[in-house]
């Protein structure tokens, strides 16, 4: 009996941890990288300090968003999507789309990623903080910048910029988590 209780104790700890941890994200998130009319800013340093989820390529010549397709995340968003399955408040993906650009190598013709040309940023939103906004929709801020002004969101919302490619992820919480290996359990 008390080993069960000991256990349940244990538990019950691990749970209020990764419930702190997941307000502290939603907290980082909204206030640094959203203002308070919902505008989304591009994260520093996410290469270096946050978790590549996986890469994808669309190599179709004039397709959208044709580039090599490189996802990030912070590391607390991972931890809490391996042990419940979904993205808690304020975790933000980050997708860098960059040129494809190949050569003849060593090993033969070659292809590989570019400079980026555009990034597409999601952030988690499970409050429904800015109702009314087209940039948010479904349980998230949707954000597209450009290389020539990476400051400057030019989506015109989930609706007319997003959700068309994000519709066959509508199951998946609208992420393309089968791409994400990092998603997966060790």
């Amino acid at each position: 009996m008390k080993q069960g209780l000991k256990f349940a104790g244990m538990f019950s700890a691990l749970l209020l941890a990764a419930s702190a941890g997941a307000a502290e994200l939603a907290q980082q998130t909204f206030g640094r990288l959203v203002d308070g009319q919902g505008g989304i800013r591009i994260p520093q340093a996410y290469r270096s300090s946050w978790t590549h989820l996986g890469s994808w390529v669309v190599d179709k010549e004039g397709a959208p968003g044709q580039g090599f397709h490189d996802v990030y995340a912070q590391p607390e968003a991972v931890q809490a999507y391996r042990r419940g399955g979904s993205f808690p408040d304020g975790t933000v993906l980050v997708k860098e789309i960059r040129a494809i650009e190949a050569g003849d190598r060593t090993t033969g013709p070659a292809r590989w990623a570019g400079g980026v040309n555009i990034w597409f940023v999601m952030v988690r939103d499970t409050e429904g903080r800015f109702k009314g906004s087209p940039h948010w929709a479904q349980g998230w801020g949707w954000a597209l910048f450009e290389a020539r002004d990476p400051a400057k969101n030019v989506s015109k919302g989930f609706e007319a910029s997003c959700k068309g490619c994000h519709l066959p992820a509508k199951d998946t919480g609208w992420v393309y988590v089968e791409g994400y290996p990092t998603l997966k359990k060790p």
